[in-house]
């Protein structure tokens, strides 16, 4: 073969294959909608869900700092306030599974996936009080643990819409152990702009 045809063909190869590994780049990284990542979960034969509610809401808080007491109110350090249709998850993990290792395997997926962003994190007690977290943010007694085994997140996420999604992991004893999940897809308020 003569040298030019061999630049030739290496250059025409490189341009057929470059678009298919761009191609195949892409699929791995479209992963489940947020909204399918959380179904998922709830199909977990070792998660009972003990909650759930859909519909919308307006100026829903999402918080970006820990929960701390300011001028005599609970409140978050930082937050950020949206409209939109939100999903809300409760689950108690069971057959000696902890909230830490599914929130952990969530998150790696949301990662695999794609199109998440993460916010915010926190652990144990640099995420304020417990109890505050689950009452006043949540709105769930059971999520109430011991603080040092506390976990929150908030990721932006990309996915077919724009979305906010808080992660909020407890435990009281190792047999109640809960994992809660805030879903936000974010619809603008009329006269409204999206983020």
């Amino acid at each position: 073969m003569k040298p030019h045809r061999v630049k030739s063909f290496a250059w025409l190869s490189g341009l057929l294959v470059a678009p298919l590994l761009l191609t195949i780049h892409s699929l791995k990284a479209e992963g489940p909608s947020p909204a399918e990542l959380l179904r998922q979960l709830d199909d977990y034969p070792h998660a009972r869900q003990v909650a759930f509610s859909e519909g919308k809401v307006r100026d829903y808080e999402l918080g970006l700092g820990a929960m701390q007491k300011i001028r005599g109110s609970w409140r978050f350090k930082h937050g950020e306030r949206f409209s939109g249709d939100l999903l809300r998850y409760t689950w108690q993990l069971v057959d000696g599974y902890t909230s830490e290792e599914v929130l952990a395997e969530l998150e790696r997926k949301l990662v695999e996936g794609g199109g998440a962003e993460l916010l915010f994190s926190c652990e144990s007690r640099a995420c304020g009080h417990g109890a505050q977290w689950a009452n006043r943010v949540f709105g769930q007694r059971v999520l109430y643990g011991r603080d040092e085994l506390q976990r929150y997140r908030a990721y932006r996420v990309t996915a077919e819409g724009e979305y906010r999604l808080a992660l909020y992991a407890s435990a009281r004893t190792a047999d109640r152990q809960y994992l809660h999940a805030d879903l936000l897809r974010i619809v603008p308020s009329p006269g409204e702009t999206a983020p």
